[in-house]
């Protein structure tokens, strides 16, 4: 590096130390001799840091179109700066340049997305990268810019440069992964990039981020804008939120909740009481565990024990319609009406109204909470089996409401309509906890299959983001009028696989077109999403794909293993999906065998089949427990399902249930049989077999006539996810009875 150099590097690292916190971890992984630098694209500022911040020499491969400007041509050739430009002859000279000088000994850079990512999610590379190393024994090193999202030099909020920065002295961290050598694929050096994420996430983790304070702010923010509304007490402005949530805070704790008390259930639908008793429970430093009301008596009771809670807080109305009997002291919130007093009103108006966010937050010490201490206990469905409380910690919620924020590109104009119960992860996540800490509004409803009262609400309240499953889709779009859902610009879904011809009928009917993620309970809970055309920016890149579930959210890796030997699968094989990433959750509450078991090397394993494929979308292909293995053969009750579904007109889906479930039991001769059960069809078993082979299904995954059988209504759980475990009993049932 000449004098020249030096000076200027000196120079721009002393101007860049007022604008920006630059930190650098890894720079020991650079090695001396020649290598790759792979980073992600997030700004314009990318390859000017790289180069500033590596401690040897940088040549980065550039758009020779960008530097059209003598003085930048100039400069950017005193570097050692590789142009390519847009024939193939110059990309071409360009590629075995840069192989030259990493034979050399020399470090190049280059960025394989081939722009700026648009949304924040990485994108796929390009193949070019390969022909570079191809014949080349010299390493890769994976390279992650954080931080930079957001920043005016990103594409956040839309746009580049026009917006003013978040924060003075912006900080920025550039991370340097473990060199690796004989990279196979774009895919593979991709996915080299997008664990290494998961890793980075760990340090800004670290960083004081918290949702109790940004509830403060955005409360604050819309003090005399509505915040939040539902389908029976109408809207509650920021302001107004803060102060009813800051006096039942009061007086739960006054009244109703033990010094040291930590866990609180909650037995509330989805409503602006619900959201003024989980907002007041996080702020008084307590665990809100919301607790599933469309369970048994006896479930109920096993998860208050588990979660060690002794009081829960409801209403008369919702005790009156459940009459359950709880092994627990029952807080009904109508008798707090009449213990509010004077001094309560006063105090809270004044925080609510007056005190600055910042000051209100150290009154109520809210940073004393750390990322790492739990914010609920979810339990699971329990769909295949006990439910099972889910641990999820603040540094949980936190990176998924981010990434919500960052790849859905939610405006202050944004309304959510709430559904989804909060004893659901997404529930709790998305409609709860995502419009709280963000400058957004949210309507909640309580029923989800109240087609025509989620119409009605909508329209009132002018929604523009609706969550929900399939199964609550197809209840819309044949029971809502077209103008009840015109304002909606973001359907997304998850749960259920999306056919294409539900998108279809709902797209034509209301002018959106859903889009499909995924996501679990453990995984708090979303894991990947496609962007929204609505929401999407991209330019020459893609950030969707029908039939998948989409690219994983920022800071998260997904991969395929072996599902017997753990081993790694190549780009494009069907395995067994692993996560890992900020959004993996604490573990299961008093399972600590259990915990172990489905997480290993901070790798969640998720029971779901299926693949990642070149461009780095994630494809669903079933559930490990909906596979049977019949006669040495592995045969999916999903593709069984669907086909069967097609065959009686339930593809585009009956808002009254589903028609038709597949189910396992065991046979003497072949270790497993398949069953179906469906409600009444207009066609017979030997017709709906012939149908299957018609469709071109094997022989061994078509179920013998005596194995179809007629039940009044398939089982489903409370969020309309088919319950697995119900439908295992009853098949179990029905051939128990058929054969005596």
């Amino acid at each position: 590096m000449d004098p020249v150099q030096h000076l200027f590097r000196f120079c721009v690292r002393m101007f860049s130390r007022l604008l920006y916190r630059i930190r650098i971890y890894g720079h020991e992984n650079v090695p001396d001799g020649g290598a790759l630098l792979v980073p992600n694209h997030v700004s314009w500022l990318d390859g000017f840091l790289i180069v500033m911040v590596t401690k040897r020499p940088v040549r980065p491969l550039v758009y020779a179109g960008n530097f059209q400007n003598p003085l930048l041509n100039w400069w950017a050739r005193r570097w050692g700066t590789i142009m390519v430009g847009s024939g193939p002859k110059s990309i071409r000279n360009a590629l075995n340049t840069a192989k030259e000088a990493i034979s050399n000994g020399e470090l190049v850079l280059i960025f394989p997305e081939g722009g700026i990512t648009r949304s924040s999610q990485l994108q796929a590379f390009k193949p070019g990268i390969m022909k570079i190393l191809d014949g080349v024994d010299q390493p890769v090193v994976p390279i992650v810019i954080d931080e930079l999202w957001g920043s005016a030099f990103s594409f956040s909020k839309g746009k580049f440069f026009w917006k003013l920065p978040r924060k003075w002295r912006y900080p920025i961290s550039v991370h340097y992964g473990k060199p690796f050598q004989h990279a196979k694929s774009a895919p593979q050096i991709r996915q080299a990039i997008q664990t290494l994420s998961t890793e980075v996430a760990k340090y800004r983790m670290q960083k004081p981020i918290s949702l109790t304070k940004s509830f403060l702010r955005t409360c604050k923010r819309r003090r005399f804008a509505k915040k939040i509304a539902d389908s029976t007490t109408g809207p509650l402005k920021g302001g107004f939120l803060l102060l009813r949530t800051l006096i039942l805070q009061r007086l739960l704790k006054r009244h109703a909740l033990a010094d040291g008390e930590k866990n609180v259930g909650v037995l509330l639908p989805p409503s602006n009481g619900a959201v003024i008793v989980n907002m007041a429970l996080a702020l008084d430093h307590r665990v809100a565990v919301n607790l599933n009301y469309t369970v048994s008596e006896s479930v109920i009771n096993e998860c208050i024990k588990t979660a060690g809670i002794t009081h829960v807080l409801t209403s008369r109305q919702v005790m009156t319609k459940l009459e359950y009997n709880l092994d627990a002291e029952i807080v009904e919130l109508e008798n707090f009406k009449d213990k509010v007093t004077l001094l309560d009103k006063v105090v809270g108006a004044i925080h609510a109204y007056v005190t600055p966010a910042w000051l209100l937050g150290a009154i109520l010490g809210l940073g004393k909470i750390k990322l790492d201490d739990l914010a609920t206990i979810i339990f699971t469905s329990g769909s295949t089996g006990t439910p099972k409380g889910v641990m999820l910690t603040y540094g949980n919620i936190v990176s998924n409401v981010t990434a919500i924020d960052q790849v859905i590109h939610l405006k202050p104009a944004d309304t959510v309509v709430g559904l989804l119960p909060f004893f659901h992860s997404f529930g709790y996540t998305v409609t709860l906890w995502t419009p709280m800490a963000l400058d957004i509004a949210s309507v909640y409803h309580y029923n989800p299959l109240d087609y025509k009262r989620v119409g009605i609400i909508t329209k009132k309240h002018e929604a523009t983001v609706l969550l929900a499953t399939p199964t609550f889709l197809r209840g819309y779009a044949k029971r809502c009028k077209p103008d009840q859902l015109k304002t909606l610009n973001v359907v997304v879904c998850g749960a259920e696989k999306l056919s294409s011809a539900l998108a279809d009928s709902f797209e034509e009917k209301f002018g959106v077109r859903p889009v499909e993620g995924y996501g679990c309970t453990e995984l708090s809970p979303l894991v990947s999403v496609n962007v929204p055309p609505s929401r999407s920016a991209a330019i020459g890149q893609k950030d969707r794909l029908e039939g998948s579930v989409g690219r994983p959210i920022p800071d998260v890796a997904v991969k395929a293993v072996d599902p017997d030997s753990g081993d790694d699968l190549d780009v494009g094989e069907t395995g067994m999906l692993l996560v890992k990433g900020p959004n993996v959750m604490k573990g299961y509450i008093n399972m600590d065998e259990k915990t172990a078991e489905v997480i290993k090397d901070g790798w969640y394993r998720t029971g779901d089949i299926g693949f990642v494929d070149k461009e780095g979308f994630i494809n669903i292909t079933g559930r490990q427990s909906r596979f049977s293995k019949i006669g040495g053969e592995m045969v999916p009750h999903i593709k069984v399902e669907d086909e069967l579904a097609r065959l009686v007109g339930d593809e585009e889906g009956e808002e009254d249930g589903i028609k038709v479930a597949v189910a396992a039991v065991p046979d003497v001769k072949k270790g497993e049989r398949l069953v179906v059960v469906h409600t009444k069809v207009d066609k017979s078993p030997d017709e709906l077999r012939q149908g299957l082979t018609d469709a071109g299904l094997p022989n061994i995954f078509i179920p013998s006539a005596d194995s179809f059988f007629e039940v009044d209504a398939i089982p489903v759980l409370g969020t309309g996810k088919l319950d697995l475990r119900a439908v295992k009993d009853l098949a179990l049932k029905l051939t128990s009875q058929a054969s005596d």
